[in-house]
């Protein structure tokens, strides 16, 4: 199927954000997170591109899990073969791509910086939903195993391990309505485990929906990008 990239800004450090799981790549803007960003879009600190979520999609619609992790799978190499020569061709160079995401959009941020830490160098994961097993109702697969970083970071090792440890994760949640800041520590566990540098910060009170995120994506971008 086909699957559009957006983009907004001109100069900067690129920056990927992966939409929530029903998203399209507009989705961003509708709810108001590129209006948040627009200082840093507007001092050419960032550009911004967004894909639509193919696989998420596939989670949300309950189809056949082992489809979803298959399609989870199609969806990293989409990412890494197509989307990134985009944006490296857009950007006129081969520079480190920040990924971010909320909620399944975390999930696919923290993922395609750990599948493909060659072309990313850091990953925002905002109110993230990292742990899909229960999605599997029991069907598990290879497919599903490397399509998740909770899963196979335990047993990485070799160059992709060496290079992600020179890469950088946050990890943000809030502890408000509909959040389940546990995913983000399980993540952070993982991660600490392997020797990848991450932090978690929690925003006290503050629910799982975009005006947190809203508030939470500026201040990190210009954290990394300082």
């Amino acid at each position: 199927q086909h699957m559009t990239l957006v983009r907004w800004g001109v100069l900067g450090t690129p920056v990927l954000i992966f939409p929530t799981a029903g998203g399209d790549a507009e989705e961003i803007e509708r709810f108001g997170l590129i209006e948040a960003l627009s200082p840093l879009l507007a001092d050419g600190r960032i550009k911004v591109y967004s894909i639509d979520s193919v696989a998420g999609r596939s989670w949300l619609r309950k189809e056949d899990p082992r489809h979803s992790a298959w399609l989870q799978n199609q969806f990293s190499a989409a990412i890494r073969h197509e989307v990134v020569p985009a944006i490296h061709a857009d950007c006129g160079g081969e520079l480190p791509i920040i990924a971010a995401g909320s909620s399944i959009g975390a999930f696919n941020a923290v993922a395609s910086l750990c599948r493909h830490p060659d072309v990313f160098g850091a990953a925002i994961g905002m109110s993230g939903t990292y742990d899909l097993e229960p999605w599997l109702h029991g069907h598990w697969s290879d497919e599903f195993y490397f399509s998740s970083p909770l899963h196979f970071l335990p047993g990485l090792e070799g160059p992709v391990l060496d290079m992600l440890r020179r890469r950088f994760v946050l990890l943000a949640t809030g502890t408000g309505q509909w959040e389940d800041e546990g995913e983000s520590w399980r993540m952070a566990d993982v991660l600490g485990a392997k020797s990848i540098p991450n932090r978690v910060d929690a925003w006290h009170s503050w629910s799982h929906d975009w005006p947190t995120w809203r508030a939470m994506l500026p201040g990190y971008l210009h954290e990394l990008t300082s």
